[in-house]
Formats: structure tokens, C-alpha cells, sequence
């Protein structure tokens, strides 16, 4: 029944590889940040961001075959989607509860831009997980304890998606309907100066989806092939849980001198039920029975830093994802494609220049060499890209970008 399903969808839904490029492109990005001390051990904090393609204020972008194409509630600031003013980050933190060193937060939490990638933005960490494992905006709550000045332990709670409001879950029979989507975590940071910082991130997805609640405009049927007459913004609402998702990793960056160092070294497990849909299950084709698989990223870099002050920087990085290889990396703005989700090798070289303290240029080049399909999707079986697969959807199998850039902070 598959080969002669196959056999009727393939000749008019097959499209050979094609080169593509966009010649220019320009972004704009605006930010704010909110602190307010509302007592000695009560604070909060938000950020406020827009992110826009000039000439462009849609708000939902059409699907290309990239998980970042799709308008769901983990990219809204990440991914260029227009002039609306989003709410990145909202939290609430309460330090030394009880004269101890327990602390709680609670809200939209810190979860884009940490450790290592704030590496080649210059930057100071961005946010509590590895950003090699979690750049992706969710709601949630932490837990932690200050055991010293260098060493913290959190603990995570978060939901990635919520089955029983704003969907149509109430309308189906109980035993149709699908549970939330829960994500429990540790995050400990073993040793964190100003020279040196050694973390361990944990993560496990409980009953993930085929999908979060998004909007997309698809040009074509994914399921024929046959081009959409008049293409329309489509809310996207998952139909089914597939299993669980395990991360897991540990980065290492140390200053030595002129050079700062990185090195990440992360996990995936997939523990699927034995549920596929129209688009697979947990990376496995429809009407294939799906089976744990494992998947690791590592990725290293070094950066030289210029004279006594520092202002000029230069930096190489390089990640290579295996074939099962996947995280939650949808938020990382790269435009093309987040980079840690790639399976194959990723090449990066960046230089970087303080004109003064809150003004500063960068150059940036981006090579992706891919080595199997599906990078950053957890539906569908990976497929190797050096053959002639059959693919649900675009894929890349090289590409590259170059970016210039002009940050200023106010």
C-alpha cells in the first residue's frame, strides 16, 4: 500500500534540486530591556523585540521547508516576522527566600542566546540553558540554589504546548484527545567566572507533538504536491503525542590569554510511542514503526582578541550534527537555518569591532555542508543527502550566507 501510494503522489509532487540565492537582504532588530528592582530580593525583568525584513511586516512568513519557517510560539522574536512589538522575556525572580540561597523565577523565561553562542555576538550570556541544546522561547518556572558565587543549580519546569485551550481538543471524544507537552530540566553551571564558565544542561520533552500551535502560509498540499491557487495564513494545531525527546550536554569555555575557547559536547534520545502521522513520527517515515534512535552534536571555536582593549575580535567555529541529531534551536537567528541543528558540518568565521563600547561591526560568513535531511525537524527518518532521496518537503544540501552588521545598544 505504501509503494503504490508512493507510485500516485510522486509524479506530481516530485521537483528536482535546484541552486537558489538571495542577493541582498536587510534586517532590522529593536530591543528593550526592562529591570525593575521592586524590592531587595524581588525583581523583575522582560524584553520587549522586533525583528523585521525590510519591506516586509506580513507577520507569518511562507513555509520553504525550514522549522523556522513556521510562526509558532518559541520564534516570534527570533525569526524576522514583522514590525509587531513581541514579548521575548517576562519573569519575576525572588532571591534568598527565607534568608537562604534559594531562589525562585517565574514567567517567559531566559532561554535564547546562552552559552556558547554569545561567543561571535560579543556579547555577555544571554540566557540560563546551552544555547547548543535550547535557544527557544517558552514559559515556565525555575527553581535554584546559589551553593557559591561560582557555582549554581536550576532546576526547570516549562510547557511547550497547552492541548486544552485554544484549540479544538474539547470537541473531540476523550479518548481523542492529546495531553500537553511538559519540559522538565537541570541546568547547573559547575564553574562560572569572568574567565572561565563550565556547565551541564539536562532536558526531557514529555509527550511531544507533531507540531506546536503556529501559523504558516503553504504554497503547495504537503500531502500531493499540487500547488495552493491562492495561498493563506493556516493555523497549525498538532493532532497527536509521539513520545519523549532526551537532551543533554556540557560546554567548557576558558580565556587563555588573547583567545577565548569553546567546546560543546550534546546528546539527543528519542523514545517514541508507536504513533506515526501523515508527516512521521519521532524521526521515522509514515507507516514505519518507530524505534529509539540517538543522535550527538559537538561543537569547538576559539576567538583572538586584539590588543590591551580588546575592541577588534576574530573567531572560528566549527559543529558537526550526527544523523539522528536534534534540538530545540528554532529561536537561533540565523536567517538561513540555525546552525546547531545542522546534521553534517557547519563552518563559521566572524570578526568583530567595537568602534566604541555600545557600537559595534561584524562580519559574518556561514558555510552549511549537510549530510542527511530533516535538521531541525523531529518528524521523518533521515535521509542521506549524497544519494537520491525522497524528501517530504525543501532541503539543503549546501548553503551559505554572509552577513555585515551594525549593533548599537542604548
Amino acid at each position: 500500500m505504501q509503494q503504490q501510494l508512493f507510485g500516485m503522489l510522486i509524479p506530481a509532487a516530485y521537483t528536482p534540486g535546484y541552486s537558489a540565492d538571495n542577493a541582498i537582504l536587510y534586517t532590522n532588530r529593536f530591543r528593550i530591556m526592562l529591570d525593575s528592582q521592586v524590592a531587595p530580593n524581588l525583581s523583575v525583568t522582560a524584553r520587549l523585540s522586533m525583528y523585521k525584513v525590510f519591506g516586509d511586516s506580513a507577520g507569518v512568513q511562507v513555509f520553504n521547508g525550514q522549522a523556522t519557517s513556521l510562526n509558532i510560539d518559541g520564534t516570534t522574536a527570533g525569526v524576522p516576522n514583522g514590525d509587531m512589538l513581541r514579548v521575548e522575556r517576562a519573569y519575576f525572580t525572588w532571591n534568598n527566600i527565607a534568608d537562604s540561597k534559594f531562589f525562585l523565577s517565574v514567567g517567559r523565561r531566559p532561554s535564547t542566546g546562552g552559552p556558547p553562542l554569545n561567543l561571535s555576538e560579543d556579547e555577555p550570556r544571554g540566557g540560563t540553558p546551552s544555547g547548543a541544546l535550547i535557544n527557544y522561547q517558552f514559559d515556565g518556572i525555575t527553581f535554584g540554589y546559589k551553593m557559591s558565587d561560582e557555582t549554581i543549580l536550576r532546576l526547570c519546569y516549562g510547557v511547550g504546548y497547552e492541548s486544552g485551550f485554544g484549540s479544538a481538543d474539547t470537541l473531540k471524544q476523550p479518548e481523542d484527545r492529546i495531553d500537553d507537552v511538559h519540559f522538565l530540566g537541570a541546568n547547573v553551571d559547575i564553574w562560572s567566572t569572568d574567565k572561565t564558565l563550565i556547565q551541564g544542561t539536562f532536558a526531557r520533552a514529555f509527550n511531544v507533538t507533531d507540531g506546536f500551535n503556529g501559523l504558516t502560509v503553504l504554497p503547495n498540499n504537503p500531502l500531493t504536491g499540487e500547488e495552493i491557487g491562492a495561498p493563506v495564513v493556516m493555523r497549525f494545531t498538532p493532532s497527536t503525542n509521539l513520545g519523549d525527546i532526551n537532551l543533554a550536554g556540557a560546554n567548557v569555555s576558558h580565556k587563555f590569554g588573547p583567545f577565548d575557547t569553546i567546546f560543546s559536547l550534546n546528546y539527543v534520545g528519542f523514545y517514541p510511542e508507536p504513533v506515526t502521522t501523515p508527516f512521521g513520527g519521532l524521526v521515522s517515515d509514515p507507516f514505519d514503526v518507530p524505534e529509539t534512535h540517538h543522535g550527538w552534536m559537538l561543537l569547538s571555536g576559539v576567538r583572538y582578541n586584539f590588543g590591551n582593549d580588546e575592541r577588534s575580535k576574530i573567531g572560528f567555529e566549527y559543529n558537526h550534527g550526527s544523523k539522528y541529531w536534534f534540538n530545540f534551536a528554532q529561536a537561533e537567528d540565523e536567517i538561513l537555518a540555525p546552525k546547531t541543528s545542522a546534521r553534517g558540518n557547519v563552518f563559521e568565521g566572524y570578526f568583530t569591532h567595537r568602534i566604541n563600547d555600545r557600537f559595534v561591526f561584524k562580519a559574518d560568513y556561514i558555510r552549511y555542508n549537510y549530510n542527511w535531511s530533516g535538521s531541525g525537524w523531529h518528524l521523518g527518518a533521515p535521509k542521506a543527502l549524497d544519494e537520491t532521496p525522497i524528501l517530504g518537503f525543501p532541503t539543503y544540501q549546501t548553503a551559505q550566507t554572509f552577513t555585515v552588521g551594525l549593533m548599537v545598544r542604548f
